[in-house]
């Protein structure tokens, strides 16, 4: 008599399960992450800090030593003690460069854009979080600036209080100007992915070429020039109206579209061009 035995069949395995990334990619993470990098570099508070100092101390002096009646009785009050601005806005100017070409510099970039495949929001929270940053710590200064200039001024013909005509609006947008230029100096660290390059761009076509192209004798650019990015950001810190210069409301605007397209090229180079 044979007898068979039955091997039992297997045991079916386990359906695999499928497991929930350990992470999920948002905006407010992403920002977070940027807000993270920008605060924790040493470089990011010594040069806000150096502008700072910069603004409020040629603003003393201003302050300090004006007299009534000389040769800048004619300067717009808010312009006479935010002076120091046009020093400030250098360091801003690169520090927006820093924190993209620097990236790019130091190979961090590619730990970024790993983290983040999609690229794009990397940019955008580096331009949000730089934004708020630079225009909070310059508004702050232009603010102090102005009060404590104004200690030294207010038995002058410069006396000025925040309540006058244009004044506030004057010194919000002198913060505002620099914020927007060191915003397109950040798009073109981004761009160009080197710091002295992007230095230099910025040095020669938004600082240099203005000059260069007032020398010609057209009237159409002499009206264009009014709305470059130096021009622009020159007229929106001033109380009264300056003679050659945009109105406040189109020198803002063309002053964002200049931030605008410079990130725009930026945004574009970022998602066709290796890291």
């Amino acid at each position: 008599m044979t007898t068979t035995s039955h091997t039992p069949a297997p045991a079916s395995a386990p359906a695999p399960t499928r497991q929930a990334p350990a992470y999920r990619i948002t905006p407010a993470r992403v920002l977070r992450s940027e807000w993270h990098k920008l605060r924790s570099l040493r470089s990011t508070w010594i040069t806000l800090a150096t502008a700072a100092a910069l603004v409020l101390g040629v603003g003393l002096i201003m302050g300090g030593t004006y007299t009534s009646g000389g040769g800048d009785a004619d300067v717009d009050t808010v312009v006479l003690t935010l002076y120091g601005s046009l020093l400030g806005q250098l360091c801003a100017i690169v520090l927006g460069i820093l924190v993209t070409a620097g990236e790019y510099a130091t190979g961090m970039i590619r730990s970024s854009l790993t983290a983040v495949p999609a690229r794009l929001p990397v940019l955008w929270a580096k331009a949000a979080v730089f934004t708020a940053t630079v225009f909070t710590v310059m508004f702050a200064t232009a603010l102090t600036t102005f009060a404590a200039a104004q200690l030294f001024l207010h038995d002058t013909d410069q006396a000025a209080s925040f309540t006058d005509p244009g004044v506030l609006r004057a010194v919000a947008g002198n913060a505002v100007g620099i914020t927007l230029l060191s915003l397109v100096a950040l798009g073109l660290g981004s761009l160009l992915r080197s710091v002295p390059g992007a230095i230099g761009a910025f040095i020669g076509g938004v600082m240099i070429l203005p000059e260069v192209l007032g020398m010609l004798p057209y009237d159409v650019v002499e009206r264009a020039l009014t709305y470059f990015p130096t021009q622009a950001a020159g007229a929106l810190g001033s109380a009264t109206p300056i003679p050659g210069t945009a109105a406040p409301g189109p020198a803002l605007l063309a002053l964002c579209l200049w931030a605008a397209a410079t990130l725009t090229a930026a945004a574009l180079a970022l998602r066709h061009r290796d890291a």
